[in-house]
């Protein structure tokens, strides 16, 4: 028997759970891929930037975070677009950019989260209604029903219960280790951008002046 055919055995409940079960794989792709992309080496980049800060050279601390292209480094450039207004308006600009790019970050992991729930309750709901099914048919047969009747019936609703709980295992399972990363990567934002806050501080004394220091996104 093809999985297709027990799909088909498993009853219209089967249905939402696939989806759920497509929808959580195509969420954890999505968010594994976006998190690839956005880890940094963090040493690497401090190096960088504060060697760039030293110089006092606003213009090529945005232009080195425009290159770099990863979500700690957009928060940096958009804190820098500040710099002339003031250490105030430089933390909230970074502030702002750091729950923006959490934000997109943590995108569908309330989905996933919901999937890793709802996917087991959808299995027992399966197998509840199958047994109500099989419990029938015993009531149509007067009590005469033999096991081959009934096994069939009962072994069909627990496969809702079973693709259920798979779903819901998995999804939660890879919940639990994008927040996790997202964490992580949280961590790394903040580390870098208070030590970029404490740079541009110490500069507050001697800044450029406004036509020096480039405005454009």
């Amino acid at each position: 028997m093809d999985l297709f055919t027990i799909l088909l055995k498993g009853g219209w409940v089967l249905l939402p759970i696939l989806i759920a079960s497509i929808v959580a794989v195509a969420i954890i792709v999505d968010r594994y891929l976006v998190l690839r992309k956005s880890k940094m080496n963090v040493p690497a980049f401090l190096v960088k930037i504060r060697s760039i800060l030293k110089k006092k050279d606003i213009n090529a601390a945005m232009q080195f975070c425009r290159d770099d292209k990863s979500p700690t480094a957009n928060i940096v450039r958009k804190g820098l677009k500040k710099y002339r207004f003031g250490h105030e308006r430089v933390k909230e600009a970074i502030e702002s950019a750091g729950r923006q790019e959490i934000s997109k970050l943590e995108r569908g992991l309330s989905v996933l989260a919901t999937i890793s729930g709802v996917a087991p309750l959808l299995g027992f709901l399966g197998t509840v209604t199958g047994m109500i099914s099989a419990f029938m048919k015993i009531e149509d047969l007067q009590g005469a029903a033999n096991p081959s009747d009934l096994a069939g019936g009962i072994w069909e609703a627990l496969l809702t219960t079973a693709f259920g709980l798979a779903v819901g295992i998995v999804a939660f399972t890879f919940y639990n280790y994008l927040v996790s990363s997202i964490n992580k990567l949280v961590l790394d934002m903040e580390v870098i951008s208070n030590d970029v806050v404490d740079q541009l501080e110490e500069m507050q004394k001697n800044y450029p002046s406004e036509e020096e220091i480039e405005t454009e996104l």
